[in-house]
């Protein structure tokens, strides 16, 4: 009843919209010393906390590359990458029916590789081609479903935010998993092994995309219209496109291919992408010390954002720990029909329902730490499960209320899209990824499979 009522309390106040890093800490500390006066609870037990912060959190090399990714995303978001992809990719597929839509999701898989931010990208991607798209003829849902879609990929395909987090959050849980099952020497999973294992299902969610939208074209043609050239309008030369679309793929390849290889950590090549990013910036003569200053506070205030929610997940973690949060959820999971699929189902519909209102950092540092070293107890393979949650948090992006995709693109938006347009755009999207989540289940070596070539 207690761990039912610190879960409730947490959830009404962040509805009221309480800030959650606070709101996680605070509810905590209360529930901990209201259990003092009832002799449920022992405040000597919050004395591992600053032990835990510096340890885990503080000291974690890991959590290094969360800064060096959002210096990158913000870099490369303030070069202008994506007016230039955006321009390059429409003059290149807009004659073909439904052309222009698939210009953007291409934007949006290089952009999710090499930046990852997805408030920048929907943003971004929203204030240059929705004006477009809608001057050609597009049906606003389907124009703003979209671009909302293609912004979320950042949160899936490498490097992503979500992953590194992700990462940190499953080596604990596997490492404490193993140790319940008698394992002491155990074994570690990476973010490098998440990295490799979310590029199948990545590529195949983007696949699923493309699909989706050339089938629109076909049976919908006026919701997808080809684009009439102007006299005198030309595709784009080839150097415009390699100019244009080498320096992301270069980025690409330096950090993913970096941690592929074996040659760096992710930490290390999140510094190789920063580096990079800069160098970006410089050729197109995109950096000074005022745009290298706003790079730096932006970065600043996000990684600020990121690590005090999990300072606050990780207090809330210790306390629900401390009345039994996990032994109940371990019973839970545990007597649900249907075993090890039962527990799976029951978490990711939980996560998906949360998603409607939490965002991912919360679902992240909040469910995970607590249903992780259940369900790895039960012999599922933590990088299946790692992408399982990646793919499922993503569609919080997309979920109407509260989805943040559908806020960044309303706030940019013209007066003459409606709201419900930008709601019925998503939900084929948020369909697509429950596809490509089952077919995830079905097939776990589309996870599994790249790690397991590459690490041996």
């Amino acid at each position: 009843m207690i761990v039912a009522a610190l879960f409730g309390v947490v959830i009404l106040l962040l509805l009221a919209g309480y800030p959650v890093a606070f709101t996680l800490a605070g509810v905590a500390l209360m529930f901990a010393v209201g259990g003092t006066l009832t002799g449920d609870f022992s405040l000597a037990d919050l004395h591992v906390m600053p032990s835990r912060i510096y340890g885990n959190i503080m000291n974690n090399q890991i959590l290094v590359a969360v800064p060096l990714f959002i210096f990158m995303g913000v870099m490369l978001e303030r070069a202008r990458i994506a007016e230039s992809l955006l321009d390059t990719l429409s003059a290149l597929f807009g004659r073909m029916r439904g052309g222009l839509g698939l210009g953007v999701l291409i934007v949006g898989v290089l952009l999710a590789a090499s930046t990852g931010i997805v408030g920048a990208t929907v943003v971004t991607m929203g204030l240059l081609s929705l004006p477009t798209m809608l001057r050609r003829g597009y049906d606003p849902a389907v124009a703003t479903g979209t671009i909302c879609a293609s912004g979320t990929l950042g949160q899936i395909i490498p490097p992503s935010i979500v992953l590194v987090l992700l990462g940190d959050v499953l080596q604990s849980a596997y490492q404490e998993a193993q140790l319940d099952m008698g394992v002491f020497s155990p074994q570690a999973v990476s973010v490098g092994d998440l990295f490799v294992g979310a590029l199948l299902p990545g590529l195949l969610l983007v696949g699923l995309y493309a699909a989706y939208l050339l089938t629109t074209a076909a049976l919908r043609p006026a919701a997808m219209p080809a684009h009439v050239a102007a006299e005198g309008e030309q595709a784009p030369s080839l150097l415009r496109l390699l100019s244009v679309l080498l320096p992301p793929l270069l980025l690409m390849v330096a950090v993913l291919g970096s941690i592929m290889a074996g040659m760096a950590t992710p930490t290390e090549a999140a510094g190789v992408g920063a580096f990079g990013a800069i160098v970006i910036a410089l050729l197109r003569r995109q950096l000074d010390l005022a745009r290298l200053r706003e790079v730096m506070r932006v970065t600043t205030r996000i990684s600020s954002m990121v690590f005090m929610i999990l300072i606050g997940a990780s207090v809330f973690s210790l306390v629900c720990r401390e009345y039994g949060g996990d032994e109940v959820v371990q019973q839970l999971l545990g007597s649900l029909p249907g075993g090890v699929f039962g527990a799976v189902l029951v978490v990711m519909l939980l996560m998906f329902v949360l998603g409607f209102v939490l965002d991912f950092i919360e679902i992240t540092f909040v469910v995970v730490p607590i249903v992780g070293p259940v369900l790895l107890a039960m012999g599922l393979d933590p990088v299946w499960l790692g992408v399982m949650i990646a793919i499922n948090l993503q569609t919080s992006f997309l979920t109407p209320p509260f989805g943040f995709a559908l806020f960044y693109l309303r706030g940019v938006a013209p007066a003459s899209v409606p709201t419900t347009a930008i709601y019925r755009g998503v939900m084929p999207f948020v369909v697509i990824q429950l596809i490509a989540l089952g077919l995830l289940a079905l097939w776990p070596e589309l996870a599994t499979w790249l790690p397991a070539q590459i690490y041996n």
